[in-house]
C-alpha cells in the first residue's frame, strides 16, 4: 500500500482515482499531478515503482496544500469570520446555511432533526 501525504491510497485502483482519496485533491489536481510526474493515466498504483511514488509524494508536498494543513487553514478561516462577527461567521456559529440558502423549508442537513413546536400547524 502506497502512503502519500499521510494517507494509505488503495493499490488496485488507477493512480488518478487513488490520489483523490487525499483530502484536497480532486479529479483536476490528480490529473495535473500525474502529468507533472509523466505517469500514464491507465497505470495502477501497484504497478508504480518506489521512485514514481516518491516523485508523486514530492510533487504534492511542494505544490499543493493537502490534508492537515488544508483542514487547519479552512478551520482558521471559519474562526476568523466568527471572531469578526461577520454575517457568515454568525451563520457558522448557529449552524445554519452560510451561502444564502432558504431555511423556512429544507436546510435539514445543516439544522439537524426537526424539533416539533406546539401550535405550529394550522
Amino acid at each position: 500500500m502506497a502512503r502519500i501525504a499521510g494517507v494509505n491510497i488503495p493499490t488496485n485502483k488507477r493512480v488518478v482515482i487513488a490520489l483523490q482519496y487525499i483530502h484536497g485533491i480532486g479529479p483536476k489536481k490528480a490529473q495535473e499531478i500525474i502529468e507533472k510526474v509523466h505517469i500514464s493515466p491507465e497505470r495502477r498504483v501497484h504497478d508504480l515503482t518506489d521512485a514514481e511514488v516518491l516523485q508523486i509524494r514530492e510533487t504534492i508536498d511542494r505544490d499543493y496544500q493537502v490534508e492537515g494543513d488544508l483542514r487547519r487553514e479552512v478551520s482558521m478561516n471559519i474562526k476568523r469570520l466568527t471572531d469578526l462577527g461577520a454575517y457568515r461567521g454568525l451563520r457558522h456559529r448557529r449552524q445554519l446555511p452560510v451561502r444564502g440558502q432558504r431555511t423556512h423549508t429544507n436546510a435539514r442537513t445543516r439544522k439537524g432533526k426537526a424539533k416539533p413546536i406546539a401550535g405550529k400547524k394550522k
